[in-house]
C-alpha cells in the first residue's frame, strides 16, 4: 500500500503500535516502556517491529546503548503525538456534550505550592462552566502526558533542551533553588553564615533525573561542597522532606517555589546563602503543533494574572 497517498493509512497500523512507539521514544528503553504500558519485553519489541515493518523505515537506531530515533522516526513521533492529542480532545469534547469542560492541567512541585492556587481561585471566580484537573508528578511524567495529549498545559521550570522538542514554552519568571532547615537550626544561630558548613549535615537532594539536580550539583561544585559528611537523602516527597526537615538537622535543597509558604509561616527556615546563579525559568508549556483550547487559554491568563500581581508595579 502507498502510504504517501494522503487520503489512505494503512489498516494495519492500530493504536497499540503508535502508543507503543511513543513510550519507547520518550524512554529510549524497549524495556522501560513494556513496563509502563504493562507488556512483556518481547511483546513491545514485537509491536515496534511490526510498525517498522508496516511503514518499511527503521524508527530507531539500535546501534547504540539506548534506543535513538532515526531521522524518519523523529518525524513520526511529531505527527502520531499531535493525532493521538487531536483524537483525544475530540473524544473529550464528545464525552463532555451537555455538561461541564474537563481540562487536564500538569503542574510541578515548583508551582503546586505557590501561584497554582491562587491561579486556580482565580480562574473559578470567573464563573466558567469550565473544570480544571490537577495532576501533579516529575518533570518527566508530565511531558510526556502532554505530549500524549492526557494533560493539557504544564506549568513549572523548563526542562532539558531535549526534553522541550515538540513543545512551546513562555517564560512568566525566575526562581533559585533555596537551602530549607528547620527554624532554629544551628546554622541560623551562627554570626556570619558559612556555605561551607552545610556539608557537615544531613542533605535532602533532589534525584538524579529531576530538573533541578544538575543545579544542585554544580551549585555544590561550585562552592567546594562534598563529599557530603553528614551523608545525603533522595527525595521527590515534598511531604516527607518537610516533615524530616522539622524534626532533624537536615538541609533540605530545593526550589524556591515549593517551600515559599512555609517559610513565609514560619514553619520552616531558609539559609542565607547565595543562589542568585541558580535562577532558572519558570512557565507555561504547551504542545508547539496543537493550539491550545479555549478552556487552557484562559486557565493560562489566570496563571499570568497572578504572577503580575505578586510581581507588583513595573
Amino acid at each position: 500500500m502507498d502510504l504517501t497517498r494522503g487520503d489512505i493509512v494503512d489498516g494495519r497500523i492500530k493504536l497499540r503500535h503508535l502508543v507503543c512507539f511513543l513510550e519507547v521514544a520518550r524512554l529510549k528503553s524497549v524495556v522501560q516502556a513494556s513496563s509502563v504500558l504493562g507488556l512483556s519485553q518481547p511483546a513491545a519489541s514485537k509491536t515496534i517491529q511490526e510498525l517498522e515493518a508496516i511503514l518499511g523505515v527503521e524508527l530507531f537506531d539500535r546501534s547504540r546503548r539506548n534506543l535513538i530515533l532515526t531521522s524518519y522516526g523523529e518525524v513520526f513521533q511529531r505527527y502520531v503525538g499531535a493525532s493521538l492529542t487531536s483524537l483525544k480532545q475530540g473524544v473529550r469534547s464528545i464525552g463532555q456534550a451537555g455538561s461541564a469542560v474537563i481540562f487536564t492541567v500538569g503542574a510541578l512541585p515548583t508551582v503546586s505550592a505557590s501561584i497554582l492556587p491562587a491561579a486556580v481561585m482565580h480562574f473559578t471566580a470567573r464563573q466558567l462552566d469550565m473544570t480544571p484537573r490537577i495532576l501533579t508528578g516529575p518533570n518527566a511524567f508530565l511531558m510526556s502526558q502532554l505530549r500524549v495529549g492526557e494533560v493539557d498545559l504544564v506549568i513549572g521550570r523548563m526542562a532539558e533542551p531535549e526534553a522541550m522538542r515538540g513543545f512551546a514554552f513562555e517564560h512568566l519568571y525566575s526562581e533559585a533553588i533555596a537551602l530549607i532547615v528547620r527554624p532554629g537550626h544551628p546554622l541560623l544561630a551562627t554570626p556570619s553564615f558559612d556555605m561551607g558548613a552545610i556539608g557537615g549535615f544531613q542533605m535532602l537532594m533532589p534525584p538524579p533525573g529531576s530538573i533541578i539536580r544538575p543545579i544542585v550539583d554544580r551549585f555544590l561544585v561550585a562552592n567546594a561542597i562534598g563529599p557530603l559528611r553528614g551523608g545525603e537523602i533522595e527525595t521527590v516527597s515534598d511531604a516527607f522532606a518537610r516533615s524530616y526537615v522539622r524534626a532533624t538537622d537536615a538541609v533540605w535543597i530545593i526550589s524556591q517555589g515549593v517551600v515559599i509558604d512555609d517559610v513565609a509561616h514560619g514553619l520552616l527556615a531558609m539559609l542565607p546563602a547565595d543562589t542568585a546563579d541558580t535562577l532558572g525559568p519558570v512557565g507555561l508549556t504547551t504542545r508547539a503543533d496543537t493550539p491550545p483550547t479555549l478552556p487552557v487559554q484562559l486557565f493560562a491568563q489566570s496563571v499570568r494574572d497572578v504572577v503580575a500581581d505578586r510581581a507588583g508595579p513595573g
